[in-house]
């Protein structure tokens, strides 16, 4: 997700096991799948309260971007305005993800640390070498400046092909180099780590997006497709600290072959997978904090509704 201009590595077919480098762990599916029925009453119930209870014990992590309605990437972005939607989410998690260290973005770990949280710090990478520049240079005065505990370098290059193995990896060297004692990996899809194993090897911390919904997962078998790109991960990365990066659902949008959007769906994927990171002791981000209006024409539909509070900051569920 995050400023991505392209859809993730969703199957161009409608079985997930057809998908270049899916997990096969789901059964083939029908593009055009329905919603399934509502909850009765007395479930639906539990789910709110289960949801509630989650939100008020707090997660790991979740993913922030602070743009408003009307803002995309490239708009400057003011401290006030960052301060503000990180006050909302202050008490819900222990850590924050951040993905640019410009336009602004830069200020977004700097407050975060003043709030009490930690921090993943991402540079964004693409295909604008200064802009490129921009972001390592960002990125490594953030760390120096003792305000970045994880850092990022990129986030789905690989996936999007902005850049090759060679310069992503002098890009993530040149990024451990400066910042020596503070851990620096890079953010892809789970199989793209089976596919490079050089840049793998290169990470203090192998960061693994993980969407069961792109690779046309049924929500009710979410969770274990989402395990088995965990396992995959660790398969490739052995000995290798590994943080789920982002996982979550959409609640608004069209399905996505046997990945069905809903309200129900959302929350119960937040609270199924929060509640499964606890209890394993895994560094999980939600994606995401905040539904972020632009990302309609950019992924589709459903890209504007992955967030548990909506454009306007108000809280989506129960």
């Amino acid at each position: 997700m995050s400023k991505s201009t392209l859809l993730r590595s969703g199957p161009p077919v409608p079985s997930p096991a057809s998908a270049a480098g899916g997990s096969g762990l789901v059964s083939a599916t029908t593009a055009g799948a329905t919603a399934p029925p509502a909850l009765p009453p007395a479930a639906r119930a539990r789910l709110d309260e289960a949801f509630r209870a989650t939100l008020a014990r707090g997660i790991h992590g979740l993913c922030f971007s602070p743009y408003l309605e009307g803002q995309q990437p490239g708009d400057t972005i003011a401290e006030a305005q960052i301060r503000e939607r990180l006050a909302i989410v202050r008490p819900h998690a222990r850590w924050v993800r951040s993905f640019s260290c410009t336009d602004g973005h830069e200020q977004t770990p700097r407050i975060a640390k003043q709030l009490g949280l930690k921090t993943l710090v991402g540079a964004w990478l693409g295909t604008d070498a200064a802009i490129n520049e921009r972001e390592l240079d960002g990125v490594i005065q953030v760390a120096r400046d003792g305000c970045a505990d994880l850092v990022a370098v990129g986030n789905e290059v690989l996936l999007r092909e902005d850049l090759d193995e060679d310069a992503l990896i002098d890009c993530i060297e040149r990024v451990k180099r400066a910042l020596p004692g503070v851990p620096v990996g890079y953010v892809d899809a789970y199989f793209l780590f089976e596919k490079h194993p050089r840049v793998t090897a290169v990470c203090d911390v192998v960061m693994t997006n993980c969407y069961p919904f792109w690779e046309g997962c049924p929500r009710e078998q979410a969770l274990a497709y989402m395990q088995t790109m965990l396992a995959r991960t660790r398969a490739a990365a052995p000995d290798k600290r590994i943080v789920i990066s982002e996982t979550g659902w959409p609640d608004q949008g069209s399905a996505f072959h046997g990945a069905v959007p809903g309200h129900e769906a959302a929350m119960q994927y937040f609270v199924d997978t929060a509640a499964w990171a606890e209890a394993e002791g895994i560094e999980c981000f939600h994606f995401a904090a905040f539904d972020e209006a632009w990302k309609v024409g950019a992924e589709g539909d459903v890209g504007a509704f992955w967030g548990l509070w909506d454009k306007h900051a108000r809280l989506k569920f129960p």
